[in-house]
């Protein structure tokens, strides 16, 4: 099982080169893509965000872990897709309408994917309407928000008050975060959900998705 422990090893260190040839050579020994998710990337990621909460690891090496295990679902998305597999819950995460800052969001997203969960990135600067249209497309277990301005955390309001007008909010959760946002703003514009950090955001997310 080296390869498992290969890639564990690779994204814990944040190597992506590394990580991209474990990949490959955990597939050609016939390793099936949920089977190094479950036992290389999440158990990896999960240790990446202990690290970070023991003040181990800081951003620089969050971003870093995100990097390789990408290169790693790389090769293997496209093999899922093929026998059709899916992971277990939808994510849809986007910075919202106005704020073009991305670095947290991209963090909370590649923990996310690391983790287990399918994440549908928005981007950044998304409006209110391109969530509506992601939910009702893509059918997500969570929405998360982020903003990193207090000029656009309005935007967190809106777009959960145009969930509420297409009849959507019922049935996603909604998770928010970012520097100038508060768990007493969360509760203010009705949000599911607040974190100040992307490992809190990742456990939030999945008590929400093992409660569904």
């Amino acid at each position: 099982m080296s390869n498992i422990k290969d890639l564990y090893d690779a994204i814990l260190v944040g190597d992506a080169k590394k990580a991209h040839r474990s990949t490959q050579a955990a597939i050609e020994a016939g390793l099936g893509p949920m089977d190094l998710i479950q036992q290389s990337m999440v158990p990896a990621m999960d240790e990446v965000g202990r690290l970070f909460e023991a003040e181990e690891y800081f951003v620089p090496e969050l971003l870093l872990a995100g990097r390789a295990m990408k290169s790693a679902m790389e090769l293997l998305r496209p093999l899922m897709i093929a026998s059709g597999q899916k992971l277990v819950s939808r994510i849809i995460i986007g910075t919202v309408k106005g704020d073009l800052h991305d670095i947290g969001k991209n963090i909370v997203a590649s923990m996310l994917e690391g983790s287990g969960f399918e994440v549908i990135d928005l981007g950044a600067d998304v409006s209110p309407e391109k969530f509506v249209a992601a939910v009702q497309e893509c059918d997500p277990h969570v929405v998360c928000m982020s903003a990193l301005l207090t000029v656009t955390m309005p935007s967190m309001r809106t777009t959960i008050q145009a969930l509420e007008s297409a009849g959507l909010r019922d049935r996603v959760k909604v998770l928010i975060g970012g520097a100038p946002v508060t768990r007493q703003y969360a509760a203010e514009i009705g949000a599911d959900g607040y974190s100040e950090n992307a490992c809190g955001a990742v456990t939030l997310v999945k008590n929400l998705c093992s409660a569904a």
